[in-house]
């Protein structure tokens, strides 16, 4: 091997690791950005969108890059240099498909079966607040702090079905 077969090979894998690292950060940046629970103010939430929206096509076009330099460097790689192509790999895929996924989703399941108590028994705080609804005679109270965790219940009141969701 040659000296320029030798720098053209450092150059590959510095391109390797930096595509992978580029997919896999596209990735947490993403997740950290698109956090439930904080507050984000116009211009964040412009970003946040904005990389949900770019960081697919993103993480392909890097998972595409690792792909073709893993096939170029495999052969003239030892064992140990293979299972770092691997791992650019694994990274690659994983965060082109984690990227497409609404993560967030998985924590929160609706509520199965809602259990109410009378308005004189509610334990809720002044300041706490609820989605009310009222369709006939019957009315419900769903406080915010339970629904922002949850996000939908089912329910029915005055024998209408209803879906509640904040």
């Amino acid at each position: 091997m040659n000296r320029v077969d030798t720098s053209e090979n450092r150059g590959l894998w510095l391109l390797l690791g930096l595509l992978a690292m580029f997919s896999l950060g596209l990735f947490m940046s993403l997740a950290f950005v698109m956090r439930p629970f904080h507050h984000r103010s116009q211009r964040p939430q412009g970003l946040a969108m904005a990389l949900k929206r770019t960081a697919p096509a993103l993480t392909v076009a890097a998972l595409v890059g690792v792909l073709a330099l893993s096939v170029r460097l495999w052969r003239r790689s030892s064992r140990l240099a293979r299972t770092g192509i691997v791992m650019a790999l694994v990274l690659s895929v994983a965060s082109a498909v984690m990227v497409r996924q609404n993560y967030f989703e998985w924590m929160f399941h609706p509520i199965a079966a809602a259990g109410f108590v009378s308005a004189a028994d509610a334990h809720l705080g002044d300041k706490e607040m609820v989605m009310a609804v009222r369709i006939g005679r019957e009315t419900r109270a769903y406080p915010i702090v339970q629904m922002a965790y949850h996000h939908i219940l089912n329910d029915t009141v005055g024998e209408v079905p209803i879906a509640v969701t904040y």
